[in-house]
């Protein structure tokens, strides 16, 4: 059974208000990435009225209801772990979302959590809705630019990634218009590669999009990071706006596999900072749930002379 998390003011507080305006869970896993798995689920609440408050939850699907006590003294966003969850495959499981539902009179429910090592969803099932064909290209394109978004989303909130980097390899088909089956999510990113996190310096960071690759690709970015090519070197980067320096950190996300300098590509310099995220095809859809519908991005976020 796909499960999901529930969160309720308890009592009469519950019928009497909303005190929960915005809910977001992220997932960290606690062992490898295969299945069986399990991961902490942490929820960031947001809107919640001054003063202590008790909130009661359960996963979706279940009928028990647990309890939160929120602290007084707090920022504008308060963040718990609210479940450890283990998962087994099973030939029939159908383990593999995760969702919180707050009880108030408007029913708040947070967003949802796709991992698809321990079970997959029924047939027809869908994971929102593309606007238009999101395409790649020789290099990578909209749907790398799209991947590395979700993957950066998926990893962000728990270890401070401030960009992800995709591998043309690692998206293998376009997405089509309308809404996302499965096969479709699966065919476009299909290897289910743990998410990890680098801490890298600028100067790193060039060295590494530089490098030649056999099949002429570069590594697709995130939406905050821009940079340009050429004469064998970055000729210029950006993080947020702001140029990138050689000697300052940056926390860089991408799939285990990339790191570890396959498809062409050496392995990572720096830190190894987090290496609990989710699987990408999991980031993908839950990222495709959550800004349903999605538009192509412009697929402009590399310059090559």
């Amino acid at each position: 059974m796909a499960l999901a998390l529930g969160l309720l003011a308890t009592g009469a507080q519950a019928a009497a208000t909303n005190a929960v305006s915005k809910l977001d869970i992220v997932f960290e896993r606690t062992t490898a990435s295969k299945c069986p798995v399990t991961f902490d689920v942490h929820g960031y609440f947001e809107g919640l009225p001054a003063g202590a408050q008790t909130i009661e939850y359960r996963l979706v699907g279940t009928q028990e209801w647990k309890t939160l006590t929120v602290p007084a003294e707090r920022g504008l966003v308060y963040q718990a772990v609210l479940e450890t969850v283990s998962w087994e495959w099973t030939p029939d499981s159908r383990d593999y979302a995760v969702q919180i539902e707050v009880n108030q009179p408007d029913g708040l429910r947070s967003n949802v959590l796709y991992y698809f090592k321990c079970g997959t969803p029924p047939p027809g099932e869908t994971f929102g809705v593309a606007a238009e064909d999101i395409t790649r290209t020789a290099s990578g394109g909209p749907l790398a630019e799209l991947a590395a978004d979700a993957q950066l989303a998926s990893v962000r909130a728990r270890s401070g990634a401030q960009v992800a980097l995709v591998n043309r390899y690692d998206v293998r088909a376009d997405l089509p218009a309308g809404p996302i089956g499965f096969e479709q999510l699966s065919n476009a990113q299909p290897a289910g590669l743990a998410i990890n996190v680098q801490t890298m310096t600028g100067g790193q960071l060039k060295k590494l999009l530089a490098t030649p690759n056999p099949a002429g690709w570069v590594l697709t970015p995130s939406a905050g990071l821009r940079y340009t090519l050429g004469s064998g070197k970055v000729l210029s980067m950006t993080l947020d706006g702001a140029p990138v320096t050689d000697t300052q950190e940056i926390r860089v996300a991408g799939g285990w596999s990339l790191i570890a300098g396959f498809d062409g590509w050496p392995r990572w310099e720096g830190t190894t900072t987090y290496t609990s995220g989710p699987d990408d095809t999991g980031a993908l859809a839950t990222y495709l749930v959550a800004h349903s519908p999605v538009s192509a991005p412009p697929g402009d976020r590399v310059t090559v002379r």
